[in-house]
């Protein structure tokens, strides 16, 4: 089985954040333990579509991060990294302000794959997407 990297905590993924994507996107993480994560993002007009809801892209930022941290937090002895190999989302409500929160939570933890669901909900926990992802670890 594999098991939380000790090493791997929230400030080392809040370092490796700066100055990419989810540091853009204003990804907080929360927690970190063994077999998920969650992290969330306040709500701002630039994370918004041009209808004034929130972009699709903006959910799944934040839901493909926090299912990448749990990988890289999670990955096997010996593997140096991972790559995505396939997403899936699917939305069903969306929100224009406050915040959104992603739970990320190990489906597979394998030495060569690991897949990952994630759920997306506004800050009073109503369901705004579901996620996975598979993810090939890489040695």
């Amino acid at each position: 089985m594999t098991v939380l990297r000790p090493d791997v905590t929230l400030d080392f993924l809040r370092n490796r954040q700066k100055g990419r994507l989810p540091d853009l996107l204003g990804v907080q993480l929360l927690s970190l333990e063994q077999g998920a994560l969650s992290g969330e993002l306040t709500i701002r007009p630039e994370l918004l579509a041009p209808n004034g809801f929130l972009h699709a892209a903006t959910v799944i930022g934040l839901a493909d991060t926090c299912c990448g941290y749990a990988c890289i937090a999670h990955l096997p002895d010996k593997a140096q990294n991972f790559t995505t190999l396939e997403l899936k989302s699917n939305h069903v409500s969306t929100a224009r302000e406050g915040k959104i929160v992603a739970q990320a939570k190990a489906v597979h933890l394998g030495r060569s794959t690991q897949v990952w669901d994630a759920t997306v909900s506004n800050g009073d926990g109503k369901l705004i997407a579901m996620f996975r992802c598979t993810q090939m670890i890489l040695y």
